[in-house]
Formats: C-alpha cells, structure tokens, sequence
C-alpha cells in the first residue's frame, strides 16, 4: 500500500495540469473562481467559493455531506505546525461538532494528496509546486512567518552581510533540490535581485555538516531551521541574513492545506474543520508563552523555553487571508519565472486552481 501511494505521489508530480510538459495559458480548473484586477492580481475578496460562502449553522446541510459524523484526521504537527494539534488540545474541532484524531506519516503533502488526512500545517515552499502538477491538495489559509522558521545563515566573521552579497556563492539547500529548503532560498534570492538558477550555487549539504563546510571554506551559507541555528548564533559561530531592506524574512511560510476533493464535497465540513485551526493559530499568535508551554508539554517543542518562546513569537501565528493572498501571489509568480512552476505561465490561473480560502478565526 505505501509503494502504491509513492507511485500515485510521484506520478502526480512528474504531470502537469494538462497532462504535458508545455507552459499553457488561460485558466486553469479549480476550487475558487476568480477574476483578475486591472492590475492583473486576484484579491481575496475575489476569491470565494462555495465552502466560504457557506451557513456553517446549517445543520440539515451538514447533515447530507458525506463526512458528515465520520472521524476526521489531522496530519500531526511538529512546533510550528502544531496548530492542528492545538486545535484538538484546546477542543476547538468539539465546539464545532467534529470528531478528529491525528495522523503520523512520513509527508503531509503525500498524506493531503492521497486522502490519508483531510488537514495539515506545511511549508507552501514544498507543497505550491506539486498543487499545480496534479496532487489533490488546496490552501485554505496562511499559519505563519518564515521568521523564526528558517534562515539563511552564514559564518560570524563572514564578510557576506545581506542576501545581495550571496551572488555566485555557495548555499546548502539540506531538504535537496526542488525541495521546500531550494524553493525557499531560491524565492529569497530573487526578492534580492539574484537569480537562483544562474547566479548562485544551491547545493545540498546535510545540516550537521553546514557549519563545518563553511569553516572549510567549502560553503558560503546555508539555509537552515532557527531551532537549529538558535544556539550556534548566541555562541558567536553564526550569524543570520536578510535582505538590505530587512523585510525578506517577513515572507509566508506554512499554510494549512486541506484535500481539494473533500473541500468540494463536504464545504460545511470543511469550513468548520478550517476554522478551528485558524482559531488555535490566532490563539497561538496571541498568547505566544501558553502556546509556548501547551507545545512543551505535549511534546512538539522542545525543553528550551526561552528559545521556543522567541521563535514562536517571531512567527507570529496565525496571519489573515489578505496577506496570505497577497504572499500567494507573489510567490506563484517568482516559481513561475524560474520554472519550478512549468505546468502553466498564467499565475492568476494557479491562484484560482489552488488558493481556497475557507473558515474564520473567530
């Protein structure tokens, strides 16, 4: 079974949309309808569809969807994508009358695509992609910040200041190519005015083997987890980046992904399971030391509180559909012109194909 779902993944990303390797234009099918501004974006007033239109009080409604009063599964979390674990913890799924249970699995975008889980927290670096090649899988809202998740970093006494200065240089990408590490850096790159592809080297190179890389001269920075760089920058061996304006950090990381099929057939079930999450990372993000502590005590941070307290608080959980619209745009377009998006040229097309938002905070 588990080689049967690899296949089913791996055959979902070597397609396109249209089933061919060309760049087509026009609109592409999709959960949300949409059409574009004079400026050529979509606004996230545009962006409706029936799942957010829906009467969540509509309990005859509910009642015909057919996940109705079914056990619903979550893809468990770990730290910063722990909303959906928060959810249950803080019993926000019970106040909307759903039964869930969590599920540990090797990859959230294998789990979404295949219909293992209905929900999950991940990077929209390493899961945009296989959305627009085919993988049955939709964004509902954003989670968090790059900030306080990933950085790029380099040697203390590295001479390199901002992104601009990594021109030519060497940067461990440690998830692999084409992965959320490489979109991620590669997406920073070109907000610096660097191409990625041309005009730097983006190579893979195991975390723990980073910092000994760059001290060899081998490696001039790298892209790694800020639970894992915290404690290498307090004791002089690091040091961060970001771009020369100092915003590049302020980017979209995680997003909460549902399976595209069950949105479009059970909207009121997935509006209320998307509104739980979007209520426990607004939670999240306003009581940064009680998220903080909740995740320590069971068991997705880990034992250092003051680091996690920082982190949390610098992701800022829970951002709302606006901003999330606006990053979605933007980071489509970039992977579009450095074709780690090849299935389509119409960026307003992969917005309304895969950009679903649903559920409210509040």
């Amino acid at each position: 079974m588990r080689k049967a779902l690899n296949l089913v993944l791996c055959a979902a990303l070597a397609v396109s949309i249209t089933g061919c390797g060309s760049k087509q234009t026009g609109e592409t099918a999709g959960v949300a309808s949409a059409t574009k501004t004079e400026s050529g974006k979509v606004t996230v007033e545009q962006l409706t569809s029936e799942a957010k239109q829906v009467d969540m009080t509509d309990e005859e409604a509910w009642k015909k969807e057919p996940a109705y009063g079914t056990t619903l599964k979550y893809f468990t979390g770990d730290g910063c994508t722990a909303a959906v674990n928060v959810a249950e913890e803080l019993g926000y799924y019970k106040e909307n009358g759903l039964t869930v249970e969590g599920f540990k699995g090797e990859s959230d975008v294998e789990a979404i695509g295949t219909g293992q889980v209905q929900i999950a927290i991940g990077h929209v670096a390493k899961s945009i992609v296989p959305a627009t090649n085919g993988v049955n899988l939709c964004f509902v809202g954003g989670a968090h910040l790059l900030k306080g998740c990933k950085a790029i970093y380099v040697l203390a006494d590295s001479p390199y200041q901002n992104y601009e200065d990594l021109k030519g240089k060497s940067i461990s990408v440690p998830s692999g190519i084409g992965a959320a590490d490489y979109n991620i850096t590669a997406r920073l790159l070109l907000e610096s005015g660097i191409n990625p592809i041309k005009e730097a080297k983006l190579t893979v190179v195991e975390k723990d083997a980073c910092v000994p890389a760059m001290q060899k001269g081998e490696l001039d920075a790298a892209l790694l987890g800020e639970s894992f760089g915290y404690k290498l920058v307090q004791n002089g061996t690091l040091r961060k980046l970001d771009s020369k304006d100092g915003n590049s950090r302020d980017e979209l990381c995680c997003t909460i992904m549902m399976n595209k099929e069950f949105v479009q057939e059970n909207p009121i079930t997935a509006a209320k399971m998307s509104s739980a999450v979007k209520k426990a990372l607004k939670w999240m993000g306003d009581n940064p030391e009680e998220c903080t502590k909740l995740l320590m005590k069971i068991g997705l941070n880990g034992d250092d509180y003051d680091m996690n307290l920082e982190l949390n608080k610098l992701m800022e959980f829970g951002q709302e559909d606006e901003y999330t619209t606006q990053q979605m745009q933007s980071i489509i377009e970039d992977y579009i012109k450095t074709d780690l998006i090849t299935a389509t040229d119409d960026a307003n097309g992969v917005m309304t194909s895969i950009w679903n938002p649903i559920g409210t905070a509040e």
